[in-house]
């Protein structure tokens, strides 16, 4: 047996895992408050959003070719 052999997870491992990370899960939303909620959406939204704003017109220009670039350039002008 190597050592990744060991480290490597079988299907009743993994599913296991699965319901170990639920419960684990489960147990969390019961016990948060609703301001500690409030304040984990508002910061994931805080990292989210400046993101979200760089990276998709970064993208969308990459992906577009210049001819569609240039019609919409058109239409909205």
């Amino acid at each position: 047996m190597s050592n990744r052999e060991r480290y490597t997870l079988g299907s009743a491992s993994a599913e296991q895992f699965c319901q170990f990370w639920s419960a684990h899960m489960d147990a969390l939303e019961r016990h948060l408050s609703a301001k500690t909620w409030a304040m984990a959406a508002f910061t994931v939204v805080l990292t989210a959003y400046p993101i979200l704003r760089i990276a998709t017109p970064a993208l969308l220009h990459s992906v577009m070719p210049d001819v569609v670039r240039t019609v919409l350039n058109l239409i909205v002008r």
